[in-house]
């Protein structure tokens, strides 16, 4: 059986000597694929006494976030859900603090979240409430505490929610061992009993034998501890123990590629799990791409199977089973559907919608230079479709006509989820390195996968740029091959070709809207491929060239031959004055 991710639970919270309880804490352990792909949430938060509404800011934030992290994408990283998440929590508290409130301290609290992903928990922070770890009998905060101190006696927060538009938010993360003890409180518990005093009372007990009942029962212990000790605020605390931790994201691979056996050769005419082979579409050393037909829908549809050639090789079988989960959850018009099959597979391979259509590189080559209005709509879905994979925190990382599919109606679609590189499931690998396997193509591979720099969604639009070149020019954009990684160091002598020297039908305006997309430094480029598409649709004045080029550079054949027929010219006419006298 699987290991999952397993935790032991126990809370107290109580007003104390208060007359309202304006602490709040919860928590979630999803089940199945949630459990995998989001982790478990576990958030205390201590509304601000001296604000309005300390109480609901403290509830609207523990119950708005645990609502909302659920229902951000899988392929979210963490950190990027929480952010956004907090962003917006923080911005309504704000708004609500000086509107309902009229006060900068209308709506404040404090906010401490533990995420728990496979192996590795996930500290988000801001105020004075903590996070410790109990490990191997050492006790440790990992928090640290946003007050000012202003005397021995005297302090205030300088950092929680609401208090300003400007979120600072602390974020880390730590490594799981099993039988890790973590402890969310808040002040009222932690600023009445010592950290030593916590330690011992934590590890009166073996770590082994922590359950849920342990926990709660430790929880009240500390809670009263803390009473004991004149606490004059809410008291309140969870506890949690890690009981099993998952395999790494390595060896999960590895156990499911064991599961499923590669499939074997298919012929047409053969029935495999329920599809009619029609015929090979193409065929690599890698992959096997099949046309078939569905025998209860009598769909037609593609089949993708990898080559047993890597049979053994456990990142070909990673990199294959992450294109089947990546096309999954991209539903976008200019995106390839990846099919979810209504029976369990028996071996690996997936299933995507079929498309009628050639590549677009064949399309390039019966249209060589196509109109300006003919490229644009067709640049605008490639722009679309990469901004699917954006909004889900995907980098595509292949972008080249072979792959992308246009239809006879000009509709276009990206394909092949091969170099997919997926933030939310990076995070959950041991260490990750973007320069370990560059799975671009040379000439739409932005540079910076070369100089050993990480890649970003401006990586996608230098490879929609070239295509965009590519496009209007027939040709690319630097008049040559781009090195290999080998010779990385000649990108440094690279120069652009403007486009009117290869199709003088190329507004300048748009040309340097190119231009700027294809900058060698990533940081140059446009934001994103929607910046990049309005430049590229609206004349940008930075790009527009007052200056007229001479017709020399836009066109050196046309001028020589004018300069060759006005010379003609100026002979007749001296011939003709010369014979006249």
């Amino acid at each position: 059986m699987k290991k999952k991710l397993e935790i032991s639970l126990g809370s107290f919270s109580d007003k104390g000597i208060k007359a309202d309880n304006d602490d709040c804490l919860a928590s979630q352990v999803p089940e199945s694929h949630v459990l995998k792909n989001k982790g478990i949430v576990v958030a205390i938060a201590d509304g601000m006494s001296s604000s309005e509404a300390g109480k609901e800011a403290s509830h609207a934030c523990v119950n708005g976030f645990i609502n909302d992290y659920y229902s951000t994408p899988d392929s979210w990283t963490v950190q990027n859900s929480t952010q956004k998440i907090l962003s917006a929590l923080n911005s309504w508290l704000y708004s609500r603090g000086h509107t309902d409130y009229q006060s900068t301290k209308g709506m404040v609290t404090t906010l401490t979240i533990l995420i728990l992903k496979s192996t590795t928990a996930h500290i988000f922070h801001i105020g004075d409430s903590r996070i410790y770890r109990l490990r191997d009998g050492e006790f440790e905060q990992l928090t640290r505490d946003h007050r000012f101190w202003i005397s021995d006696e005297k302090n205030y927060l300088n950092r929680a929610m609401g208090i300003d538009l400007h979120l600072d938010i602390d974020y880390r993360k730590v490594p799981l061992e099993k039988d890790d003890i973590f402890l969310l409180s808040t002040d009222g518990i932690h600023d009445f009993i010592s950290a030593k005093s916590l330690k011992e009372i934590l590890n009166s007990s073996s770590s082994k034998n922590y359950d849920s009942d342990l926990l709660k029962q430790k929880c009240t212990e500390i809670a009263q501890e803390a009473s004991n000790n004149k606490s004059d605020d809410n008291l309140s605390l969870q506890l949690l123990k890690i009981k099993n931790l998952p395999l790494s994201e390595e060896k999960e691979v590895l156990q499911k590629a064991h599961e499923l056996p590669f499939p074997p050769p298919l012929e047409p005419g053969m029935i495999f799990d329920g599809y009619i082979i029609l015929k090979e579409l193409h065929a690599s050393n890698r992959t096997q791409i099949y046309s078939a037909i569905h025998q209860e829908s009598n769909t037609q549809v593609i089949l993708k199977t990898p080559s047993v050639n890597f049979e053994d090789n456990e990142h070909f079988i990673e990199q294959f089973l992450h294109e089947e989960w990546a096309g999954k959850r991209i539903d976008s018009p200019y995106v390839l559907k990846v099919i979810t099959p209504e029976k369990k597979p028996h071996s690996l391979y997936y299933v995507t919608e079929f498309l009628e259509g050639v590549t677009l590189r064949e399309w390039m080559q019966q249209n060589p230079l196509p109109s300006v209005d003919l490229v644009t709509p067709i640049v605008k879905q490639i722009a679309q479709g990469l901004r699917a994979f954006h909004r889900l925190e995907m980098l595509h990382q292949d972008l080249k006509p072979e792959n992308i599919i246009i239809s006879s109606e000009g509709k276009v679609k990206i394909i092949d989820f091969g170099s997919v590189k997926i933030a939310g499931i990076n995070e959950l690998k041991k260490s990750t390195s973007d320069e370990e396997n560059i799975l671009g193509t040379v000439n739409y591979s932005a540079p910076e996968f070369y100089l050993g720099q990480s890649g970003g969604e401006r990586s996608d639009l230098y490879s929609l740029a070239v295509i965009t070149y590519e496009l209007l020019n027939n040709s690319l954009p630097f008049g040559k091959e781009m090195p290999d990684k080998a010779n990385y160091r000649q990108l440094s002598q690279l120069q652009y070709v403007a486009s009117i020297h290869q199709n003088p039908m190329v507004p300048n305006w748009m040309d340097g809207a190119i231009k700027k997309a294809l900058s060698l430094d990533i940081k140059m480029r446009h934001e994103d491929v929607f910046e990049f598409l309005h430049d590229l649709q609206h004349p940008n004045p930075h790009f527009l060239n007052t200056t007229a080029v001479p017709l020399i550079e836009r066109n050196p054949m046309l001028f020589w031959k004018s300069l060759s027929i006005l010379s003609l010219l100026i002979n007749l006419i001296l011939l003709y004055y010369l014979t006249k006298n």
